[in-house]
């Protein structure tokens, strides 16, 4: 019989882990609530045309397809079998979700005529990708979505921003919110003479982190810009600020319109006073070919970790399923990441409030029956309790409550079920009284 095992990429979580997943997740979900954002729900699988095509090339290699039921081969040809995307969409009519995003825009555009614009929506649910499993980096993942559709409103943009420094704050770590501008770099390459190449060049700026500068420069010119676009772009990426921009982009309407639309973000946000580090960097690029406006990056810092936080706006995401000219913005809260790096700072609360308030227990049968009534009063009035489920000795049921982290016993001897009491125990302090389970709150 073969050992079980599960996908690598994904992974198992204990009870600890789900409470303080859950943790994280009522503090996003609280200050999504606070901002105005409703939540939403679509299929862990789309169709595949829904997806494919939404992500680059790369993107698309990295979703998960699944298998049509029966026989699915019926019909290809030669043909077929040579090409991937082909025989892909023959064999594959579904995939998992890669994102929560391009999910929220098939479902507006199904929904339009429900909807009140703007359509502001949270979702908190996983999806996958065939990426290589490493740190911070799984194929089942957890992302925590907030999305605004039916306006331009630079409001927002800012709005996003002070809600992601809110929830760090809460969280209790420091962390850098980095922005820049699509029309920016949209203008980098006008000015480079490559704008039919603006794909190329951000998708290769993405990657600065992973594979340095050298490595971006290698990229770019491996699939054919110049040595002197290259050198423009490196011109481009080592600005200093939003100042330092202006006349390197004079030539460029484009470029200049996103210098003017990160200004007003920014006035917006130094109004709210955030509490993080909130910093304009020209090397942010986002690969996503659907961004059209501000992007965002959040890295944690003082860990070494990739980016846990992400998003920006996209003009017509929702052109792509038929309904031209709804712009939308949004952000994606990576939980995954998150949680791995409060898990290595050690911030998570020692008691999370998930754990019983009262562990009743009894040293024989009389005394277990007169417990297990305690226990339904104590139901009865909301108070979380449990019963050791059999008459024990005292090491037995304070060692199972001091394992799950219970800060009451309440013991039942002869003498207690005499009274018609309990010995309640505090595990914290060690101090014992008698007391009536009516008392216990």
């Amino acid at each position: 019989m073969s050992k079980p095992s599960i996908p690598s990429g994904t992974r198992d979580f204990g009870p600890d882990q789900v409470d303080r997943r859950n943790y994280i997740v009522d503090i996003i979900k609280k200050a999504f609530v606070k901002y105005g954002y409703r939540p939403i729900e679509t299929p862990a699988m789309e169709n595949l045309s829904t997806l494919m095509g939404k992500y680059g090339d790369e993107g698309d290699q990295l979703l998960f397809k699944i298998l049509n039921s029966g026989d699915f081969a019926k019909g290809m040809t030669a043909e077929d079998l040579s090409e991937h995307k082909k025989l892909a969409l023959k064999i594959c009519e579904r995939g998992l979700r890669y994102d929560l995003t391009v999910p929220f825009a098939r479902y507006v555009v199904m929904n339009r005529n429900d909807l009140v614009f703007p359509f502001k929506r949270y979702q908190i649910q996983p999806v996958w990708r065939g990426d290589r499993p490493q740190k911070g980096r799984y194929r089942e993942f957890w992302q925590c979505d907030a999305d605004v559709v039916g306006s331009d409103s630079l409001l927002y943009e800012a709005e996003l921003v002070l809600m992601m420094d809110e929830v760090y704050a809460e969280l209790g770590f420091p962390v850098e919110i980095k922005l820049n501008n699509r029309k920016i770099l949209a203008g980098m390459a006008e000015v480079c003479g490559i704008a039919d190449r603006l794909t190329t060049m951000t998708v290769a700026i993405d990657k600065l982190d992973k594979i340095g500068p050298e490595g971006v420069r290698k990229e770019m010119l491996a699939h054919g810009i110049s040595d002197e676009a290259v050198d423009l772009v490196d011109k481009f990426l080592a600005a200093q600020g939003l100042e330092s921009l202006k006349p390197l982009l004079a030539d460029s309407g484009i470029g200049q319109k996103g210098i003017a639309e990160l200004e007003d973000v920014f006035a917006k946000i130094r109004r709210g006073s955030p509490r993080n580090t909130v910093a304009f960097d020209p090397t942010l690029a986002r690969g996503l070919n659907y961004y059209t406006g501000a992007i965002f990056e959040v890295k944690a810092l003082g860990v070494a970790m990739g980016s846990i936080n992400g998003g920006g706006r996209y003009d017509d995401l929702t052109g792509l399923f038929g309904l031209k000219g709804l712009s939308g913005v949004g952000i994606s809260f990576g939980l995954d990441r998150i949680y791995d790096v409060m898990n290595e700072l050690s911030l998570f609360p020692d008691s999370l409030g998930n754990a019983p308030r009262i562990l009743l227990a009894a040293f024989d049968e009389p005394g277990f029956d007169f417990a297990y009534d305690c226990l339904l009063e104590l139901r009865r009035r909301n108070v979380r309790a449990e019963l050791y489920p059999e008459p024990a000795k005292p090491q037995k049921f304070l060692k199972y409550a001091n394992s799950r982290h219970i800060p009451l016993v309440g013991i039942i001897g002869s003498e207690e079920l005499a009274a018609g009491k309990i010995a309640l125990k505090d595990m914290v302090s060690g101090e014992q009284r008698t007391v009536s389970v009516s008392e216990v709150d």
